[in-house]
């Protein structure tokens, strides 16, 4: 039986180290954060990173949505089949993250950035609720000259998917449409998140321009809103969002274009273009008492999805995998997956 094939993910988005721990309310007034929030640090946060680690016996996590999603793939994967592209420093954060990714079995090709510091997000757990502050550095310095290095290049050539968090519309979008172009030219399926409610809202104009190239967008209700409220569309119910996704003009004609709508608890929907109506999946149960974090879920769901798309799974199993592997992240501590590693079985 002929070896498996290396690196046939490619995955690329801004890498963050997660730095999370259970905290109280008295930590979050002291630097004026909100239980069940997400900002952007300000210089009055910058010493919760440190406070974290030496104070709060902090979880260390890769983190960075697509960096969860490239995890997730692997877990699922076997041993080197996925690599992430993303900007970080050269400091004692990025030696952390190296190591935690090392332990996913993830390979990583990070831009290393002399100046600025490895992208932090502070996680405070109080309860149910979870509280970030995410300080980009590094991640916001990826350009495009990293990306066309010849070893990095080699492999975008090499592999045979891409996914592409949509957080990176706001640090490099020429990285996002080289990649584009280049997997509708040679017929590589290309699967894009929408990330989050303000991408589409915000970054209307490269988000446009690298549509054509979708052969897979993935977003939860909040951002299929969002995107419909951007572009004016008449409805903002998911399943219309869904069905307008899934048809808009398609560059690579040889694929139909699948467009997938989270829904919490609710069924994931899946449209595919130039197909009639909307298929909903069922997500299965888990009780209450064996949810500890469902950040990170929607993660997840990606990562357990492009891994059956890898194994050349149908779009039912690919979805069904995609819920199986959320089930087991939101039972962890953040985006996280337990060990020893759990095989897919089919619900």
């Amino acid at each position: 039986m002929a070896a498996q094939k290396e690196y046939q993910l490619l995955c690329l988005e801004n890498p963050l180290l997660d730095i999370q721990a259970v905290g109280d309310q008295a930590l979050l007034d002291k630097y004026g954060l909100k239980a069940n929030d997400a900002i952007l640090a300000e210089e009055k946060h910058k010493p919760l990173y440190e406070d974290l680690l030496n104070n709060y016996d902090a979880k260390l996590i890769a983190g960075g949505a697509a960096q969860n999603t490239a995890r997730g793939a692997q877990y699922i994967l076997p041993p080197n089949s996925v690599v992430y592209l993303g900007g970080a420093g050269d400091d004692k954060y990025s030696a952390i993250l190296h190591d935690a990714v090392k332990a996913a079995g993830l390979r990583v090709e990070y831009r290393v950035d002399p100046k600025e510091q490895t992208g932090r997000c502070g996680v405070i757990i109080t309860g149910h609720n979870r509280s970030l502050c995410t300080d980009l550095g590094a991640a916001n310095h990826y350009d495009l000259d990293h990306l066309k290095k010849p070893e990095i290049w080699s492999l975008v050539e090499n592999a045979e998917i891409f996914y592409i968090g949509g957080f990176h519309f706001t640090v490099c979008p020429p990285a996002i449409m080289e990649i584009a172009k280049h997997a509708a030219a040679n017929n590589k399926p290309l699967v894009l998140s929408l990330s989050a409610p303000f991408i589409p809202q915000f970054f209307k104009d490269p988000v446009d321009a690298s549509a054509p190239y979708w052969d897979y967008v993935i977003g939860n209700e909040t951002e299929a809103a969002a995107y419909a409220e951007a572009h004016d569309l008449p409805s903002k119910e998911p399943k219309d969002v869904c069905r307008y996704l899934a048809d808009l003009p398609k560059e690579n004609s040889k694929r139909k274009r699948v467009a997938i709508v989270t829904q919490g608890t609710e069924p994931t929907l899946v449209a595919v273009q130039g197909e009639e109506g909307v298929k909903e999946f069922p997500v299965h149960a888990i009780a209450a008492e064996e949810i500890n974090d469902t950040n990170g879920a929607g993660d997840a769901f990606a990562g357990g999805f492009v891994a059956g798309l890898v194994q050349g799974k149908p779009i039912e199993t690919a979805i069904d995998m995609g819920q199986w592997l959320a089930r087991l992240s939101i039972k962890e501590l953040g985006p996280s997956y337990p060990f020893p590693k759990q095989q897919y079985q089919p619900s």
